[in-house]
């Protein structure tokens, strides 16, 4: 079966740093666009950033310099690295694994993040 699992969520102070990974089986991995989303209580999910499978990133302008996104396909895992976090970026996050070629869309099950003093 088919399991993105994401980790590294927690509370960290304003400012602080957190770096999330998803852990990925049961695809073929290198063949996918993997991408970040995230949602806050009572907020629809957004996206946060992607990278496809030639590494080429986009980011949501909130998170544009502060982010970044990458992949390992060797351990088949994605990260987001995240910096100079703020309060607004409190939300669950999400792994996500999209491929068109077989027209294939998976989701973790989300890991919180809270940024708060």
């Amino acid at each position: 079966q088919v399991q993105l699992v994401e980790s590294g969520g927690g509370l960290v102070q304003p400012g602080g740093s957190l770096r999330l990974s998803c852990a990925a089986s049961g695809i073929i991995f290198s063949r996918y666009r993997m991408g970040w989303y995230r949602q806050a209580p009572g907020k629809q999910r957004e996206l946060v950033a992607h990278i496809t499978s030639g590494t080429s990133t986009n980011y949501a302008d909130s998170v544009k310099g502060r982010f970044t996104i990458s992949r390992d396909n060797g351990k088949n895992t994605v990260y987001l690295q995240m910096n100079s976090l703020k309060p607004e970026d409190t939300a669950v996050y999400f792994c996500n694994a999209v491929s068109v070629a077989v027209s294939a869309n998976y989701w973790g099950q989300g890991t919180q993040v809270t940024v708060s003093s």
